[in-house]
């Protein structure tokens, strides 16, 4: 296989699963066949991307040329690699789990509703390849369009307005912000290729680059950087599948990986370091940590905690970003990595426990762990790496983080990282700890619940798997780090 041939089937693989599901409306065994066969075909071809990748190769294919010079082109270097193997995995367990979600809840619409994911994954392998900002901003346009059927998936009032303010709010930024900033760094540098250490030229203007800096990180709204963040918790009135795949495998995670892809190999590490708005940009961020933390603490009802912990902790990404120093940047590319396997963890969970005993809120799981100890097990794992307690991958990212951050010398800003761990602590752990040491409300309703376990296989096989996976990343970063290490410029690299 050549390597033009294995980016073409980056996106043609889920398109043309996309194509096919339609056929097999009438007949669900063969549609959620087809969604699993692209699956395991798409993970397969990213294993041999990533591994070329790790061998130095960048497989490179252009596309087209228009209005004369811009083009659209892909390019796989380290960070797309790694993104695109987390999104391409948990595409294939996230599927596993929307089978027993959809066929527990009988939830209508479900060919839709498979086809639409596969676009959207597609949408996120060209941002994962994307060779130069233009591509990149096509398939992030995708990305929103295809997605916002499934937040409206249940076609209902709250569905409706929910889906509004998503499409509003991310279309808005990314035309009215994000493009212009991409045209004015074409103008300024020349070009909009996606180069290690940056495009822009010396004796850039830092006010030229600090006006563009902020464009880009509220133009690219999908990041959730705060006060653009209310899509994200409206988007939670979907059906669960959809917001495992939105808070961990593509929409949020293509925001952050866009926004470090951005500071590395558009402005670069040294130039950003320099701009005031990267200060400016760290203090934002680290509110939105810290207050994000706070309002999930509030919350009752678990997704819409578990959404606010999300706007928290895609933070800790721009926030890495934004400090610029190379431990910061690496926590932060860590943090899409780990947040992922740690945050669709919690959100299956989530929806585990609604598909088998239909409940929601938080102060309704008094004692069903005891019914449900696997999910809740896992929830309780899912969590420990979202705090960041070793041995779970989640403790990495803050480790880098705070080393980023006294090399940067913004040691007041590690306060945001120890408050925000310790809301984490606050919001996440009492959900296992009413499951588990808190005598059931209703124990007969309870043990009525057992019979019907497995029933629901799928769905509570799915967060177990992947709360394993969390807890296996941690012994995995010494390779990740090597990986990772080339999208730093070299005079960067000394510490790793």
């Amino acid at each position: 296989m050549t390597s033009e041939f294995a980016l073409i089937a980056l996106f043609a693989i889920p398109l043309i699963a996309a194509f096919l599901i339609p056929f097999a409306d009438k007949k669900p065994n063969i549609r959620e066949a087809i969604s699993l066969i692209a699956g395991l075909l798409l993970l397969a071809n990213v294993v041999w991307l990533v591994r070329q990748v790790g061998q130095g190769e960048r497989p490179e294919l252009y596309l087209i040329e228009f209005a004369g010079f811009f083009e659209l082109k892909l390019i796989l270097e380290p960070l797309g690699a790694v993104f695109a193997a987390i999104a391409s995995s948990l595409w294939l367990v996230n599927t596993i789990f929307t089978i027993g979600y959809m066929r527990g809840n009988n939830e209508k619409n479900q060919s839709r509703f498979y086809l639409y994911v596969a676009i959207a994954i597609a949408a996120v392998m060209g941002i994962a390849s994307a060779g130069n900002l233009i591509t990149l901003f096509v398939f992030y346009e995708v990305l929103t369009l295809s997605t916002f059927p499934l937040v409206t998936h249940k076609g209902d009032a709250k569905a409706k307005r929910g889906g509004r303010i998503y499409l509003i709010i991310l279309m808005a930024t990314s035309l009215g912000l994000l493009l212009p900033a991409i045209m004015i760094t074409n103008a300024v540098a020349g070009t909009t290729d996606f180069v290690v250490g940056g495009i822009f030229p010396d004796g850039t203007s830092l006010a030229v680059a600090g006006t563009l800096l902020f464009l880009f990180a509220f133009g690219i709204g999908k990041a959730a950087l705060m006060p653009i963040h209310p899509w994200l918790p409206n988007a939670m009135v979907a059906p669960t599948p959809v917001s495992a795949l939105l808070h961990a495998v593509a929409v949020v995670k293509a925001g952050v990986f866009t926004m470090i892809k951005v500071v590395v190999y558009t402005f670069g590490p040294e130039l950003t370091a320099q701009t005031p708005a990267s200060t400016m940009l760290c203090w934002i961020a680290a509110i939105t940590i810290v207050l994000s933390s706070v309002i999930a603490l509030r919350k009752d009802n678990l997704k819409a905690r578990l959404a606010y912990s999300t706007v928290s902790q895609l933070a800790y990404v721009t926030f890495g970003a934004m400090l610029a120093a190379p431990a910061a940047i690496m926590g932060g590319a860590l943090q899409i990595i780990m947040h992922a396997w740690g945050k669709i963890t919690l959100f299956m969970c989530a929806g585990a426990i609604y598909t088998v005993a239909h409940r929601t809120e938080i102060s309704s799981l008094n004692g069903l762990g005891r019914t449900m100890p696997f999910v809740f097990g896992a929830f309780l794992i899912g969590a420990f790496s979202i705090i960041g307690l070793p041995p779970m991958g989640g403790s990495w990212p803050k480790y880098f983080l705070m080393l980023g951050a006294l090399d940067s010398g913004q040691q007041v800003l590690l306060a945001a990282l120890i408050i925000s761990s310790i809301l984490n602590v606050a919001y996440l752990v009492p959900v296992a700890i009413r499951g588990f040491m808190l005598p059931p409300d209703n124990p007969k309703a309870d043990a009525k619940l057992v019979a019907h376990l497995k029933e629901h296989r799928f769905v509570r096989f799915a967060p177990v798997f992947t709360a394993f996976g969390a807890f296996i990343l941690f012994f995995a970063i010494d390779p990740l780090v090597n990986y990772l290490v080339p999208i730093l410029p070299e005079n960067m690299t000394g510490g790793f």
